[in-house]
């Protein structure tokens, strides 16, 4: 399917990011503008329904931050819920002594300026005196919450319907991300790593007579469109075969996992690889299917993948791009070739068209149980959270074994504790739970979950912060993360793999990155710009661009995929902007087709835009 008909229905993706653009143009001009400061962070939330207090908005607006971009506040309303009226009565009801409906104002007082996020007393007046309504010194909190969570509502509802009135706004304020997807657009999905893009949005001031029109209509001269058509896969002949007799050839393997950070960016691990001689090396990467729950879908499969081979220098100065498999065999992503004696550094790449943040909503009524109470009492864990951490379990053992050695087991904790295990607390575990070889089995991996599920009583709270962390969303389902498996075949010397830290290198994945951009394919200048260059790489399954920028000032460059067809962007939009620091360069995009038995169109057109 080419794109979207206009009388489709919007899902709740476009409805989403509809609302966040109407609270952001209720207050700023442009989604490309940027929030400078907590006051204005709160007024954006309260456009869009919300209802922040200081702690919500001391965590978003830290001493460190000086500016929120229209994304930032998009991924901030993804974790910030509405406030439920139900949930306001609960927590007043609590007060409510008598159970009259009614809590005087000295009780009101006395719990708010002590307890929680503390209120000043002058606070708790001016709530009480809007709060009110008969004046008799008592607060009727079930008319005070119908009109907290009303107003609200009213923000919200004022928000939309001032950018439904205004056609114009719609079509000016194009932003970080889409009103609404228009035929032939891009695809929604997630950004990739910001140390890959890095860009820093800015207020643009346009005249609106001319804005109206595409961009190329608008500039010509500082314009520049590029138009690749892509084959379907089911008409490529694959450019990389498998060597003859790979079966006979040395072979090592190591697993993974992509995981989706709070931020919206991409990590992994990454790996040495050694080779004590020089040797011909076929080098795969591919999702991992996990075997556990063949009922289940497994929607990370069709994730893309890749691995750049650096030289392992002691610095970023140091390393060098070797290779990078761009042949594609079903899955598997492939390279073919000779590598010398020596130490390499592996760096899985995922472009984050089909991995991607999901909206947080509020489960209480759909999480599926972890916890339940056997016949004599006792608890247990559910079969379906045992088969999910049978999948952990396989995920985090990364070289295949059946057992988790402490560096394997630390990766698990530092990923959803943020703290590693020591040797003491590993030997603890020895004597509590089931161990082989210095290294926990599966069984005793269950074991270990049970038990900090019986230490809290049966509160699955910590269980569920360790499941997401692992990108597991409340259904149980792997929507966050994607499991992947390197493996190395050489014909004349054994390799061997080591995994390195989580989130080590991010650097020298953009370098490698980078370079595999403009290694490939020659530059074009942005017209009008003698020093601005557009690099692309056009691949057979991904298509990613470059902006160089080696002037002395920053450019604004607008990014506009409208006339794409059958392609998703790791930017999730069909149109934003990218502002590129003097002398930088920057990864502007990741194009993927949406179905990759179809022909596929990139078709871009990078506009310069005036900066301020």
């Amino acid at each position: 399917m080419d794109g979207w008909e206009s009388t489709r229905p919007p899902d709740d993706d476009e409805v989403f990011y509809m609302q966040c653009r109407a609270a952001y143009l209720a207050v700023f001009r442009s989604s490309l503008s940027n929030i400078s400061s907590k006051q204005q962070l709160c007024r954006v939330l309260q456009q869009a329904g919300r209802n922040p207090s200081h702690a919500t908005l001391n965590k978003y607006w830290t001493s460190r931050t000086s500016k929120l971009n229209f994304d930032d506040f998009c991924e901030i309303l993804k974790c910030e819920r509405k406030t439920e009226e139900a949930e306001l009565l609960r927590a007043f009801r609590k007060l409510d002594v008598n159970c009259d409906g009614y809590i005087t104002h000295s009780v009101l007082e006395k719990t708010l300026t002590s307890s929680g996020e503390k209120m000043t007393a002058e606070e708790v007046n001016a709530v009480c005196s809007l709060a009110d309504i008969n004046k008799d010194g008592k607060l009727d909190y079930a008319e005070f919450c119908r009109r907290l969570v009303s107003t609200a509502e009213q923000c919200q509802t004022a928000a939309l319907d001032k950018l439904e009135a205004d056609a114009k706004l719609k079509r000016q304020n194009f932003g970080s991300q889409l009103y609404s997807p228009p035929k032939s657009s891009v695809a929604s999905a997630s950004s990739v790593s910001p140390a890959q893009h890095a860009e820093s949005d800015s207020t643009i001031k346009k005249d609106s007579q001319s804005s109206c029109r595409p961009p190329s209509a608008r500039s010509r001269r500082s314009s520049l469109s590029n138009s690749v058509t892509v084959a379907s896969s089911s008409s490529k002949a694959g450019k990389v075969q498998e060597p003859s007799g790979l079966q006979d050839w040395h072979h090592c393997f190591m697993k993974g996992c992509f995981f989706v950070d709070d931020n919206s960016s991409i990590s992994s691990l990454q790996y040495h690889l050694h080779l004590p001689q020089k040797t011909s090396v076929y080098l795969t990467i591919q999702p991992l299917s996990l075997s556990h729950r063949p009922d289940k879908p497994q929607s990370w499969m069709n994730v893309d993948t890749a691995v750049f081979v650096m030289t392992a220098g002691e610095t970023k100065e140091d390393s060098a791009l070797v290779c990078f498999t761009e042949s594609k065999d079903k899955e598997k992503y492939v390279w073919k070739g000779e590598l010398n004696a020596g130490t390499y550094r592996l760096l899985p790449f995922t472009s984050g068209c089909r991995l991607k943040k999901q909206n947080k909503t509020n489960f209480s009524d759909k999480s599926v149980k972890l916890i339940y109470k056997t016949d004599t009492g006792e608890l247990d864990l559910t079969s379906e959270l045992r088969e999910v951490l049978s999948e952990i379990f396989e995920m985090i053992d990364l070289d295949g074994n059946g057992l988790l050695s402490l560096d394997e087991y630390n990766l698990f904790e530092l990923r959803t504790s943020g703290e590693k295990c020591d040797q003491d607390a590993w030997a603890v575990c020895k004597e509590n739970f089931d161990m082989r070889k210095n290294q926990l089995t599966r069984q005793g991996f269950m074991e270990l979950n049970l038990m900090e599920a019986t230490e809290k009583d049966g509160d699955p709270a910590d269980l569920w912060v360790t499941l997401e962390s692992m990108g597991y969303n409340h259904m149980l389902e792997l929507v966050e993360a994607c499991p992947f498996q390197i493996d190395v075949h050489c014909e004349g010397t054994q390799p061997s793999m080591q995994p390195l830290c989580l989130d080590s290198g991010t650097k020298l994945l953009n370098q490698a990155l980078q370079k595999s951009i403009t290694s490939r394919f020659g530059a074009k200048a942005l017209r009008g710009h003698d020093n601005v260059f557009i690099y692309t790489y056009r691949g057979d399954h991904r298509i990613s661009s470059l902006i160089v920028n080696k002037a002395n000032q920053k450019v604004t460059v607008h990014v506009n995929n409208e006339q794409s067809r059958n392609c998703c962007s790791s930017r999730g939009m069909a149109m934003f902007a990218i502002e590129v620091p003097a002398r930088a360069k920057m990864v502007c995009q990741h194009v993927l087709p949406i179905n990759e038995k179809q022909e596929w169109v990139y078709n871009c057109v990078e506009t310069s835009l005036p900066s301020t």
